[in-house]
Order: structure tokens, then sequence, then C-alpha cells
């Protein structure tokens, strides 16, 4: 039986990359250093703030001076957070569908409150989302399973009558851990030096439609 299908945000639901990589490019110009291109940054994108950082300073996270630039990072993707993001190509046909066959979607990402409350409702989704988890909305981000179940609370469903999609090693992770089917968005930030073949997924789809056809008959 399956109840809803619960999704990671960026590099999942939205395309995220050219304002994440349009925050990175400013701050570097801001220190007199080159931009990164975006080929390099689509990869890290999930990655959130400190892999950007560390792409584009080349820094180690324990690095003097590497939170600041982390906080300076999100000051400036406040001022860009919604300018190019969208959504991947056949998202609202893909939640259209689960919405048909019964099924409530929501979303865990690890992006603060500061951005997804504010992004989600640009993003234009054509059914609503019943559940918002940010990364600090418990006050632990993904991998830990914490923001799982409060999703799963919130919706008034048990974690293993939910999947969850995502394109990062940390959603499959924390979806194992709370006994949820697990998806991998192959069309996702995944780096070449990723290796997502060992990160434990049950079904890996390479764009938002193929995920219809991994659901069970319709329940009736």
């Amino acid at each position: 039986m399956i109840s809803a299908v619960l999704f990671d945000l960026d590099g999942t639901l939205a395309d995220t990359a050219l304002d994440l990589g349009g925050a990175l490019n400013r701050l570097l110009a801001e220190e007199g250093r080159p931009a990164v291109a975006y080929e390099r940054i689509r990869p890290i994108a999930s990655h959130g703030a400190r892999g950007l950082v560390e792409l584009g300073f080349g820094i180690a996270r324990d690095a003097p001076g590497f939170d600041d630039l982390r906080l300076r990072f999100l000051d400036h993707y406040e001022d860009g957070f919604c300018n190019q993001t969208v959504l991947f190509e056949g998202i609202n046909p893909m939640l259209e569908a689960l919405a048909a066959r019964g099924l409530a979607w929501g979303i865990i990402t690890n992006k603060p409150m500061r951005f997804t409350d504010r992004l989600v409702p640009t993003l234009g989704f054509s059914v609503p989302p019943a559940v918002v988890v940010s990364g600090d909305t418990v006050g632990v981000p993904k991998p830990d399973p914490r923001p799982m179940r409060y999703a799963c609370e919130a919706m008034g469903v048990q974690p293993g009558a939910c999947w969850y999609v995502g394109d990062a090693e940390r959603d499959i992770a924390a979806g194992r851990a709370v006994g949820m089917r697990t998806v991998l968005a192959d069309y996702g930030y995944i780096a070449d030096t990723d290796h997502p073949e060992t990160w434990g997924a049950d079904w890996r789809i390479q764009s938002p439609l193929e995920l219809l056809a991994l659901l069970p008959p319709k329940q009736v």
C-alpha cells in the first residue's frame, strides 16, 4: 500500500542550480575571484551553501572564514533565489497523476525556511503540497530521519506507506532510515564523482514522469 509520495526540492522538483550558481558567482566577484562555470556548479547544487562555497573557494568546511563565506553566500542567494528557478519538465503532470490516484504529496528539503517558504508558492505547482518540511523545520536536516518522521506525522501517514524521491545520497539514506521506499532522481544534481549505485535506492528514474510507471496498481 502507498498513501503518499514525498520529494526533495532542489534537483528533484525544481531546477535551482542557475540561481544558486548566480549567488556563488556574485560572492566570488565580491572577493575578486573568477566565476565558476555552470557546468561545474550544477552537479554540486544539491550540496547547498556549504558545498558551493567549497567548490568556489577550494577550502574545507573547517577552514578559517568558511562560515562567514557561507552566510554571505546565503545573503546573495536572498537577492535572487527565484530569478531563474523553474520546475523540471513533467513535474505538474506527474503530480496531477498522483492526485488522480488519491495519493498525497509533500516536500522534504534541506533548504532553509527563509527560502523554502517563499520559493514554493512561486513555482506554480498545479497540485499544492500537503506538507513542506525545510532543513531547519525540526532543527536538523537530512540525512537525519527526523524531518521524514515529522512530514509523515503532519500528513497522518505511516513512513512505510510513503515513497521518497530525491537526487542525493542523504535523501536515500533518510528515506531508508524510516522505512520508506526510495527513488533516485537521476535527472537531478549528481556529480561524476558520486556513486549512486551504492546508495541503496529501490528504483532510479530518468525523468519525473517515469515515477508513474513504478506505482503499484491503483487501489480500489
